[in-house]
């Protein structure tokens, strides 16, 4: 007997409808812990697939060999910069050891303190005071609060350790991605194709492309200017290179540019006496930070063919909404909505194109 159709097939499709929903809700709640991996993973591997098949070419069209030499160079990425901050620090530590060796004293407060008006003499009161307390009396006032800084340093240190988990996270899902990436995109396009035909395979391609042009031209251009102006402190005589060095790549990766550490490094020269290498750091950083508003559009253009503002605008609001990893989910998702409205809209007009 055929199954009913029309309107009295209503429920069963409803009934299919929720059931649908709830499954998938089910497996995005189970895999919730490992999402932001599984994107930042997805991300590397459809910016870098590129290399991986270069790779391959290279090394014989071996497929293990390629992913290994890939791991190797990703695991380099990622660690070398800890490592080279790591060192430095560790060969401070004697400075540092001595630098909190200081017999430090607080003075008095000045005259000009209690003549301030209305809270003047509160402040000169509790200044005296802890100018000439001794470090009992003062470490018995803090207590109350050093539970609250106790706890804040916890959750810092937790977020760090979070952190390192989904970094070695992703590392591994980055390894099994290039394993069977193959087959992944393939089903990947499949599955769109049987929501929308080809124009849902295309749909998949794009948001490749949209991935690839962001990497390209923001990861690429943070390099040149991370480069750029390690090369400045390095001429100046600024020390700290390799710490200065991956805080300035972090923030072009924010997009905030090398601006904030070049400058610190510019007031630095300038208090420690070396005018002339602080003003010759200054035109360096001038030329350093404008450097994105030159690379960065040309890069972008040539991985993808779509308007640079609809891209700056995925990156800052992705940035804005869901932090490093928006600068790549912002601009993928505005490029596959722009492209569809653009054919559904061609789809409706009566002029024929030719």
């Amino acid at each position: 007997m055929p199954a009913p159709s029309g309107p009295r097939d209503l429920p069963r499709i409803v009934v299919g409808v929720l059931f649908i929903l709830t499954l998938g809700g089910a497996s995005l709640w189970v895999l919730k812990p490992f999402l932001p991996a599984l994107v930042w993973a997805t991300m590397i591997v459809v910016a870098t697939w590129p290399l991986l098949e270069r790779a391959q070419r290279v090394l014989w069209h071996r497929r293990s060999l390629a992913v290994i030499v890939m791991m190797l160079a990703l695991l380099v990425i990622l660690i070398a910069p800890l490592a080279a901050a790591l060192w430095t620090l560790a060969g401070q530590a004697e400075r540092l050891v001595a630098l909190t060796s200081i017999d430090l004293s607080i003075p008095g407060p000045p005259s000009w303190v209690e003549a301030l008006p209305l809270v003047g003499a509160k402040i000169a009161a509790e200044w005296q005071f802890v100018a000439s307390a001794e470090p009992e009396s003062l470490a018995e006032r803090a207590a109350p609060y050093m539970t609250q800084v106790g706890r804040w340093l916890l959750q810092q240190l937790g977020g760090v350790g979070n952190a390192l988990l989904h970094l070695g996270l992703t590392v591994v899902l980055c390894a099994v991605l290039y394993w069977t990436g193959g087959s992944a995109a393939k089903g990947i396009r499949l599955f769109f194709r049987r929501l929308d035909g080809e124009r849902g395979e295309k749909v998949v391609l794009l948001a490749g492309a949209s991935i690839r042009a962001v990497a390209l031209g923001i990861v690429v251009t943070a390099l040149v200017q991370t480069a750029l102006g390690a090369l400045g402190l390095l001429v100046s005589g600024v020390p700290y290179i390799a710490i200065l060095s991956a805080l300035m790549f972090v923030c072009c990766i924010a997009q905030i540019g090398p601006s904030l550490v070049l400058i610190g490094a510019v007031v630095w020269l300038w208090y420690t006496g070396g005018h002339g290498w602080a003003i010759a750091l200054g035109v360096w950083t001038v030329i350093v930070a404008s450097l994105d508003n030159v690379l960065r559009p040309i890069l972008i253009r040539r991985g993808a063919d779509l308007p640079f503002l609809l891209i700056l605008g995925g990156v800052l609001g992705g940035l804005l909404m869901f932090g490093i990893v928006g600068l790549f989910v912002g601009p993928v998702v505005l490029a596959i909505a722009y492209n569809l409205l653009g054919a559904w809209v061609a789809e409706g007009d009566p002029t024929p194109h030719r």
